[in-house]
């Protein structure tokens, strides 16, 4: 059975997470596992995150209550910089192969500007959560399943602006926004 790496922030994790995790254990029978892997220090923000590692990774937890398929690593945890390829070799190193790597159409057009990218292809198959009008061109030796029609216009920034102006009727389970209020997470001033 294949391991689902699902990479991100989670800064925090909403719905549409959980919604195209439960998706790809629906649609790919191949499929034993979908790990979470919340990024400790993202390449790509250069900001940096708004909630700590520690808050991020129990956030994902929370959402993952339930769900016997679900796991959340912490595999990322103590690396000078999320990439992706440390993380796909580090839980190649755990034996949790076959890997799939479960990824938006938008970063994976963008695929090629990743550090290591020809080794990101060559060591995992990817899952493609496509969108209507996404673009994307499949690189050299890549092996590509796409995941349509799940695309949900749901965004983490829209929801942190939501939660700081003190909207607290998000897109978020119910378990995450009891730890975010617990927390004084994503608050202004």
């Amino acid at each position: 059975m294949r391991t689902v790496l699902f990479g991100g922030t989670f800064d925090p994790v909403h719905n549409a997470h959980v919604e195209v995790a439960r998706e790809v254990l629906g649609r790919f029978a191949d499929v034993g596992r979908v790990v979470f892997v919340p990024a400790a220090k993202p390449p790509h923000k250069s900001e940096g995150t708004f909630a700590s590692f520690d808050d991020r990774v129990r956030m994902v937890e929370l959402a993952c209550e339930g769900e016997a398929r679900f796991e959340v690593s912490r595999v990322e945890e103590g690396f000078a910089r999320s990439y992706s390829i440390l993380t796909i070799e580090k839980m190649l190193e755990l034996g949790r192969g076959p890997l799939s790597f479960l990824i938006g159409a938008d970063a994976f057009a963008e695929i090629e500007s990743w550090n290591r990218w020809r080794d990101v292809v060559r060591l995992v198959e990817f899952i493609v959560v496509t969108r209507p009008g996404a673009e994307w061109k499949l690189p050299a030796g890549a092996a590509v399943r796409e995941l349509s029609g799940v695309w949900l216009e749901v965004s983490s920034s829209e929801i942190r602006r939501e939660l700081a102006a003190g909207e607290m009727d998000v897109p978020v389970p119910a378990e995450v926004i009891r730890w975010i209020r617990a927390r004084g997470l994503y608050r202004c001033g």
